[in-house]
Order: structure tokens, then sequence, then C-alpha cells
């Protein structure tokens, strides 16, 4: 039996797994917050200690509360809650992001040993260890600091796994006190990420056809033997059933509050993100089956890494007749029969690579676009829990090649050169993640039909005021992508920066020209990037200038307000354009709408008080400039002019010395 084989891990064996760890991610420490890290650290005010606990559990992982269409769905409370402790340690500094980063992938490293000690012997697994531990798809989830969300849930869902494997007593009892203890730490796995769910289908899988030991042909013999009345159930079937029960149960329990926290939406994504998505059959269909083998394609060769496989990086698959359907045929048929094997014949080899298919299947389900689509192509991040089935596939591969003598050494030198090349390709693919320019070049050299990645490179430029090498980037990015709305918005921004005022209309105009017409009895927002609206209010903040053309302006504003009546950024502009035109009644509807959507705003308490000004109404607009101070003690625009009202009215705060 399998469980014969476990063994405690001992001191030496995670000192290794934490020493190897240490050499190939020390350097990950020097890099800084990059891409994702941006929205779910850098702008994230859930990070903030006075933002209240329960804001965690209301927001999605970026910050934005769950009720708003934009939000991406993400619900990962506990996983914020750690960013938040690195917040109150360091604030923004990003080493301490980092390190406790590789904390995590050691802690899990370590955790795989002990699951692979259940199906592999004492040095297999070991192997299995140390290749999950220096796999060089991993840099994205170990070294890109939102990859947290990965790292934890995993440490849940193994723990949850291995709790689930003494559920089994003497005499095939059920115990159940591991059981609860399995049903609480998916649920904590689930709320570090979605996919800490899938831990219960292991579990299931497990409890059939490794702690009871039946097999396929088992299951339909006594299948067969009930329906035509010639039998009863076991006991030992019996009890496997009760304890299935209870998991299904309790996943259903956890799906049903997952559907209420995301108020039954699924996030809204445009084609931009996901082309295959809003393709027709057999486009779709045939891409996304395409995409299985190239994730594993990742895994075993993971030499060509690239942070974002969006937009054009994959082209679709248009036709039956496309070379690559080979390619998802090969990977079918390959996996077909490693499925067929391990659940056909009995034995601990066949019930190791049925456990490692479902390490590797189960927890990719959510991420494979073949159920429900979601917000990307390719994303190796969403790989580190799957390789996990991988490396015991190795693993096992490799225990029993090393056992025949003639290719005992030829297998050892092969392993040996694998960890060593993938050790040395993390330690410099760390480097990528240095900072967005060098992760978006890096990108670049795997792939350059991606226009996301020569935008990116380009806010990078545009961040460090070099605006004419960041127009060439953005420039490339219209012509990889003549359609992508974002690209001539930044095409136009550059210009404006760079006082091209013609040619920065021109884009702005280009960019409105491409987005999607409104169809009646159609919901507009749910065809459309937000963001992308931005495009009405750069170019009337570009066309104001111009006294002549206030109304043109206004009309832009007005035009993206209809579109979408939460877009809070377009109320502001209009009040501060609506003041301008001396139309304060105006302006402070504006204002009063745009506070609707946020009250915390501080300059939107100020801009308001600007207008009571304007309207001849001391007393309201100092009432509003406190309230701007309330939120924001250090508002100097506030304190100057409330200081300069207090001073003309006479009246003062009895809490304030002049």
């Amino acid at each position: 039996m399998l469980e014969g084989k476990m063994a405690d891990i001992n001191f030496k064996e995670v000192t290794l797994i934490v020493s190897v760890v240490a050499a190939c991610y020390w350097n990950s420490l020097f890099c800084g917050f990059v891409f994702d890290d941006v929205s779910a650290i850098l702008d994230n005010k859930d990070l903030h200690p006075s933002t209240p606990l329960k804001t965690l559990f209301q927001n999605d992982f970026w910050g934005t509360p769950m009720s708003e269409e934009r939000s991406h769905k993400s619900y990962r409370p506990l996983t914020v809650l750690t960013f938040r402790l690195n917040y109150l340690l360091s604030e923004l500094k990003p080493m301490s992001y980092h390190l406790l980063n590789t904390v995590f992938h050691a802690v899990v490293s370590v955790i795989f040993l002990r699951v692979c000690r259940l199906f592999l012997d004492k040095r297999s697994s070991m192997i299995a260890a140390l290749l999950f531990t220096v796999h060089p798809i991993h840099t994205e989830a170990v070294t890109g600091v939102v990859g947290r969300a990965e790292l934890l849930s995993s440490v849940f869902f193994l723990a949850a796994f291995l709790s689930y494997t003494k559920s089994k007593g003497p005499d095939n009892s059920i115990v159940w006190t591991p059981i609860v203890l399995t049903v609480f730490l998916v649920a904590v796995a689930t709320l570090c990420k979605e996919q800490g769910i899938t831990v219960v289908g292991i579990c299931c899988v497990y409890e059939v056809f490794v702690a009871q030991g039946y097999t396929l042909p088992m299951l339909c013999t006594v299948a067969g033997q009930l329906l035509r009345g010639k039998g009863s159930i076991p006991l030992s079937m019996l009890q496997t059933l009760v304890k299935l029960i209870v998991l299904m149960l309790s996943t259903l329990l956890l799906v049903v509050v997952r559907v209420q926290v995301i108020q039954s939406q699924l996030p809204v994504f445009t084609r931009f993100d996901n082309p295959a998505a809003v393709s027709p059959t057999p486009t779709r269909q045939l891409t996304f089956n395409y995409l299985l083998p190239v994730n594993a394609w990742l895994l075993l060769n993971p030499s060509e890494l690239c942070c974002d496989w969006t937009m054009g990086t994959i082209p679709l698959i248009e036709s039956f007749l496309d070379v690559r359907n080979l390619a998802t045929f090969a990977f079918f048929c390959f996996l077909g029969a490693l499925g067929i094997f391990s659940l056909r014949y009995p034995g601990d080899s066949s019930k190791t690579v049925l456990m490692a298919l479902c390490l590797m299947a189960l927890p990719f389900i959510p991420a494979s676009n073949l159920f429900f689509p979601v917000g990307f192509v390719v994303a190796e991040r969403v790989l580190y829990v799957p390789s996990m089935g991988f490396c015991i596939l190795v693993a096992h591969g490799w225990q029993k090649i090393s056992n025949k003598s003639v290719l005992k050494k030829l297998s050892w030198v092969c392993l040996s050169m694998v960890i060593l090349t993938h050790a040395l390709k993390t330690l410099h693919r760390n480097w990528d993640w240095e900072s967005e320019y060098t992760l978006f070049m890096s990108a670049l050299k795997v792939n350059k039909n991606n226009a996301k990645l020569w935008n990116n490179v380009g806010h990078a430029l545009e961040n460090e005021k070099n605006f004419e090498r960041a127009l060439k980037y953005f420039l490339q990015a219209t012509h990889v992508q003549p359609d992508d709305i974002g690209a001539h918005m930044n095409v136009g921004r550059t210009y404006k920066n760079l006082n091209r005022t013609k040619e920065a209309e021109a884009s702005y105009m280009l960019a409105k020209s491409l987005m999607p017409q409104i169809i009646p009895g159609k919901k507009y927002a749910a065809r459309i990037a937000p963001n992308h609206l931005n495009v009405y209010i750069n170019l009337a903040n570009l066309i104001r200038a111009n006294e002549s053309r206030l109304e043109e302006a206004d009309q832009l504003y007005r035009q993206a307000i209809s579109m979408r009546p939460d877009f809070k950024q377009a109320y502001i502009s209009r009040g501060e354009l609506l003041l301008k035109m001396n139309q304060p009644l105006k302006a402070k509807e504006a204002y009063l709408k745009a506070l609707e959507l946020d009250r915390n705003n501080a300059d939107l308490w100020y801009n308001l008080a600007i207008v009571y000004i304007e309207l001849k109404e001391p007393n309201e607009a100092l009432k509003n400039f406190n309230r701007a101070l309330e939120l924001n003690p250090k508002h100097k625009l506030a304190l100057f002019n409330s200081a300069i009202l207090m001073q003309e009215s006479g009246k003062f705060p009895e809490n304030i010395s002049i």
C-alpha cells in the first residue's frame, strides 16, 4: 500500500529544500513592484491601517468593491491581509513583500515533500520536491508579489489534503476530526485564492482509488451487480460514500457562499484580454483546447517565459486544418493513455500516476477557459499547483528508468542537468522582475505580437519622462493591433505631453471611432473595458483648453456618463468644466453625483466647497472644507482656503487657535 511508504521528513531534508529555495530566489529580494503588483499593492487602499479590516472582506483582490461591475470578482481577503501585514512592517518597501513570498515558497516545497512521501519512495519524493522548488515556471508566482495568492492557497491546499489522508481509521472506520479540519482548511485555501476549492476533488479521487484501492473495473462490476439486484453495497463502500457526500455538501456550501459574495456576476472581460472567449464556434473550442498542450509544454520546456500572454500572443485556431490541432490531439491521446492505465490497473504505480494527473488537471480547471472564460489566455502563475503533479510524474518516471542498471548513470546525469539548468534559469529569470522596463522588454523577446507588451514598455518609459522613446513603443502597439483603443489613447496622451496637440487630438479621435457602437437592448458596459471610456475624458480635457470648444468638451463628458452612469471621473471633470463655464449649479449637481459614488474622496469635498464659494454660501463651503480635512488632514488647499474663509467671516472653530 502507498500509505506504508509515508515517512516523516527529517531536518536535513527540510534544510536542503530551504537552502535550494534561498539559492534560487535570493535575488528576488532586490526586485520592485511590477505589473499587477501596482494595482494590488501600490494602488490598493485596503493595505493601509486607516482602512477598516472589514473592508478587506467586502472588496476584491485589487481593492474594488465586489458590488461594482468593474470588479474582477477575485475574492482573496486572507492574501490581502498578508499584504497589509507587510505594509505595517515596511509600508511600500518591496523587499519585505518579496521575502515573505520566498518564505511561503519554501513552506509549500517542504509540505509538498511530505505529500510526495505518500506516493513515492524517499529518494524519488526528494527529487520531485527539488524539481518543484527550482522550476522556472514558478518565478511569476514567487517573484511577482501578487503571486502570493498561489503560494498561500497552496499551503492550505496541501495541508487540507494531508489532513484528509488521516480520515481512515482501523477497520476502514471514519475518523471525523481530520475531515472537519479538511473542510476548514479548504475554506481557508479558497479565501486565499479561488482554486483552493479544487483540493476537494483530489481528496475524493484519493479516497476511492488510493485509500479504498478500487479500480474502474471493480467499480463497474459493483455497479452492474447493484443494477441487476444481485448484491448489496459493501460496508466499506458505504463509509466511502458517506465521506464523499460530506465533502461534496461542504464544497457546495462554499460555492454557494462564493456565488453570493460575487453577487452572482462573472467579471467583465473584453476580446483584448482573451480573444478566443468572444470568438465563434469552432474557433473558441479549438483554441481553448490547444491552450492545454501549450501549458503542458511550458512545464516541460520553460525556456521562453513571458509575463503576459494576452491579445495576439497565441493566434486563434480558426480551422480544423490548422497544424496546431495535432498538438492538441497528441496531448489528449497521451493524457488519455495515462488515465486509462491509472484507473484500470491496480498497484502503486497506477495510483501514483492517477494522483499526479489529478494534481495537474483539477487545480487547472478554473483557469482552463473550458467551462467559463477568464481574463487571460495563458498565465504561468496558475501552473504553480499543477506543476506538483508534473513533478511527481517526472520523478516516478525517473524512478522506473533509474532502476534499470543500463540507464542508471545516464538517468542521474540527465536529472542533475535538469535540476541545475532549471535553478540557473530561475535565478536569471528573477532579474527580469527587477523593474517594469526589464520585465516587459524580456517579454518582447519572447513575443512581439502582443500589443499590450509594447504598451507596457511605453508606460515604463513614460514614467521616466522619456516621452520620445515611449511614443515609439506606443506607435508600435498600434501597428501590431490597429484596433487597440488603449494603444491609440497612449499615443494621444504622449503627443499631448510633447505639446503636439493636433496629433494628440487625431489619436484620441481615432481611439473614439474604434469604440463599440451602442446596441439597443444590450448592456454597453459589458462590452468594453472601463478604462477605454477615458478616451472621452482625455479628448475633452484636451479640447477645453480652447475657450471656443467648451460646449464640445461638455458634450463628450455627458456622452461618457450616458454610457456608464457610475463613471466617477466623468462627473469630476465635468464639474471642473462647468465651473469654468460659470455654471456653478450644474457643477454642484455633478459633484454631488460623484460623491454618491465615492464619499471618501477628500478632493471631491474640496471641489464642492469651491462651488459653494461661487454660489456665495460660505457656511456650506466651510462645512465641505472641514469634511475634506477629516478625510485628509494634510490637504493643503483645503487648509489654505478654509483659513481664508474663516478669516473673512470671522468665524473660528473652538478647537482652533490662531
